[in-house]
């Protein structure tokens, strides 16, 4: 749908409409919004807007190793998943509860850490900040991750999940208190339930 839209959708599919509607309603904020993702996202210099004759709202990528920009039809799914995200995070009037699902699918496993730490960031770090969910199957995005932030759900013999604390096991904790990375764990099976 063309026109500009509020909040992203569950998808993800209307950030054009985001973008659109950023430029329109919260100009030198979006800007600053674009000037601190294009930080965080590898080889992108600067993150801006260009307007077609017919009204239309391009998002333009500035690559460092490139003289002319980039369209986000031209970007990498990462690139635009991550761009997607950090402008998910920026919302000015966020959803109180986010769900993201697999954040990890599509980007560059380096770029976890970047992504779990602005979560951490975003979540914690204002008044009324949103709480948010993220469900993972990749060690790399649960080594940016404390004991006491992660949660290990198990699908037991009856169908029912379980759930529990990665820092209620001790062993886990003081493992993590020596140095050893959280996701190497999970990999090593130590965030499996094991007989008490």
């Amino acid at each position: 749908m063309a026109g500009p839209q509020k909040h992203l959708n569950m998808h993800g599919d209307n950030l054009g409409n985001v973008v659109q509607f950023m430029e329109r309603e919260h100009r030198d904020r979006f800007q600053s919004i674009l000037n601190r993702i294009a930080m965080k996202i590898p080889g992108i210099m600067r993150i801006d807007t260009k307007k077609t004759d017919d009204g239309r709202l391009l998002l333009r990528f500035n690559d460092r190793g490139f003289q002319d920009p980039f369209f986000a039809q031209q970007m990498s799914d990462g690139t635009l998943k991550m761009f997607a995200y950090m402008l998910l995070l920026e919302d000015p009037d966020p959803a109180p509860f986010i769900c993201i699902e697999e954040p990890e699918n599509g980007l560059y496993h380096k770029l976890l850490e970047t992504l779990a730490a602005e979560f951490r960031s975003h979540a914690t770090g204002r008044r009324n900040a949103p709480q948010i969910f993220v469900t993972t199957h990749q060690p790399y995005f649960v080594d940016a991750l404390s004991p006491e932030e992660t949660w290990v759900l198990e699908k037991g013999v009856d169908g029912f999940s379980t759930i529990r604390q990665a820092s209620a096991d001790s062993t886990v904790q003081c493992m993590v208190e020596q140095g050893l990375p959280l996701g190497s764990l999970w990999y090593s099976d130590y965030l499996d339930a094991r007989p008490a």
